[in-house]
């Protein structure tokens, strides 16, 4: 009788397992569609303010002299 038993409860926890493994899939798949639909993106979108003037040109320099700025290396 010993034998019946724990096969019986051998496929008892071979289903709790695959459970497991269905349910961490669903919540995987869930927190996947989440960030798709728009987590991520939103947040970005609403932190992001536009560059102007001296902001937005990647060359400036504010720790340069304007006269550096222009001067080549010909002009020494």
């Amino acid at each position: 009788m010993a034998g019946k038993g724990s096969t019986f409860t051998k496929r008892q926890k071979e289903r709790s397992r695959q459970e497991k493994q269905r349910e961490k899939a669903q919540r995987r798949l869930q927190r996947k569609d989440e960030k798709q639909v728009g987590g991520a993106e939103t947040d970005l979108d609403s932190t992001l303010t536009p560059l102007s003037g001296a902001e937005s040109d990647p060359f400036a320099r504010n720790d340069v002299p304007a006269d550096l700025l222009f001067q080549t290396e010909h002009e020494e």
